[in-house]
Parts: structure tokens; sequence; C-alpha cells
């Protein structure tokens, strides 16, 4: 019969214990997490950009900063992968479905408001409706500026 005491247990502990830390250390989620809604047109990129069109990236996925990046002003232009992990309603995340953004304005100073205040990021509709039902008000997002 095999007989284990205790003090034979501790390095298998401290091992299993390592490992746990080495697994979480590596987990495959390297972003933030936050809130999104969504806006409408008209797009007017005024606060960085003073109503100049062309700063709007040719694919409609562009988004305003909520305070939570607005960075004085400093996320313009920064660009941002962004994907849904959940929302109040079942179902209204896109499965697998990231996207990039480009941060074009300040979510307080948009022509029209947000369909949720408040939030990390406002996407465009385009953008919204990418990784979301575009019903939905508000989602959860994972986000990571790249």
């Amino acid at each position: 019969m095999l007989c284990i005491t205790p003090s034979r247990l501790l390095p298998w502990r401290s091992l299993f214990f390592l490992l746990l830390v080495i697994s979480r250390l590596l987990s495959s989620s390297h972003g933030d997490v936050g809130t999104a809604a969504q806006y409408s047109p008209p797009y007017l990129p005024t606060t960085c950009y003073g109503n100049d069109p062309s700063q709007f990236p040719s694919n409609n996925l562009f988004a305003a900063a909520g305070d939570g990046i607005w960075d004085n002003g400093a996320s313009c232009g920064r660009e941002y992968l962004v994907r849904c992990i959940s929302a109040s309603v079942a179902g209204s995340c896109k499965p697998g479905q990231t996207i990039q953004v480009k941060i074009v304005d300040y979510a307080l100073s948009t022509p029209t408001p947000p369909s949720a205040r408040g939030t990390t990021i406002v996407l465009s509709e385009t953008a919204f409706g990418s990784i979301a039902n575009s019903s939905a008000t508000s989602i959860n997002i994972e986000f990571q500026q790249v």
C-alpha cells in the first residue's frame, strides 16, 4: 500500500500552484473590458478633425471615444480592435467577430446622441452592426489598442 505523507504532497501542490499562475498569465485575453453604444449619421468629427470627412475610414469602421479612453484628445486617430463579449439581451453579440475602428471624435460631442450614455466607446452604425445586433442599446466589449 502506498502511503503519501503531507510532506510528500507539498512539492506537487507547489508545482500545481505555479502551473495555475502561469496559465493565468498566458491567457488568450489581452484587452481591456468596457461597454459600447452606437450613434447615427450625420458623422461630423468636429472634436478631432474639425469637419474633415477625409478622416473617416472608407469601410465606415470608426468610433467616438468615451471618457475612459479619451485621454484629453490624445485618442484621436488611435485604432482599436473591438469584439462583443456579452449584452443584456442574449444573442446580441455576433460570435467570432472582431473589428478594427479608428477614433474620430469625442463621445460627448457627437451631433447625434449615442444609444447609451457613459460607455467606453461609441461605434458608428456600421461598426456596431458588424459585431452585434443593431437593435441592442449597448454591449459589453473587449478592446485593445493596435
